[in-house]
This record gives structure tokens, sequence and C-alpha cells, in this order.
């Protein structure tokens, strides 16, 4: 259940990421609710992930599943350009990921 809830603590913080980007600096009403929303249920998801995942495992693949979505989302869908550091770098960020997880994140 735990790898259950730290999915939807990461697909919470790529929606509110998403919906930050729409806010225009926290002036537009619902993007701004959206990201608000969003990284509180987020939170909330982590904190119940962690009473049975290790903290190193599950923030490792939070932060680095919601960092690489996030970049893909801006290079598909944002415009954002694509280049090779920007694919080295969601490469590390998922092997990095991996080799925790391997070596027992405990």
């Amino acid at each position: 259940m735990g790898y259950v809830q730290l999915a939807g603590a990461i697909a919470a913080e790529v929606a509110a990421t998403t919906a930050l980007k729409y806010s225009d600096g926290f002036h537009r009403f619902w993007p701004s609710l959206i990201t608000v929303i969003g990284y509180g249920l987020s939170f909330v998801l982590l904190a119940w992930t962690l009473k049975t995942v290790s903290v190193g495992t599950a923030y490792a693949i939070w932060a680095g599943a919601g960092t690489a979505a996030i970049a893909a989302i801006g290079m598909l869908f944002l415009g954002e350009g694509l280049n090779a550091a920007k694919l080295a770098g969601i490469a590390l960020i998922i092997v990095g990921v991996v080799v925790l997880n391997l070596g027992g994140a405990h």
C-alpha cells in the first residue's frame, strides 16, 4: 500500500507543479488552488507512505520521479527545449533511484 500512496504523492506533486506554471505567480485563482491542494495532498500521501517505506527510498523515488516527470512535461507540452544534457540529467535521476533501491536504502 505504501507504494500506491507514493504514486499518488508523485501524481499530486506533478499536477501541482504543472498548475503552478499556469498560476501566473498566484494571480490566477484555479491554477493557484490546484497548486496548493496538490502540494498539500502530496505531502499528506508522502507522510502516509513513510509509515511503511523507508524515508531514503520514498523521498528518492518521490523527488526523482517528480523531477523527471516535470522535465518531460516541460519538454513535451510546454515548449521547453530538449537536449543531450537534459536527457542525461533525467537518466541520472532514474539511475540514482534504481541504485538506491537496489542498495536497500533502509
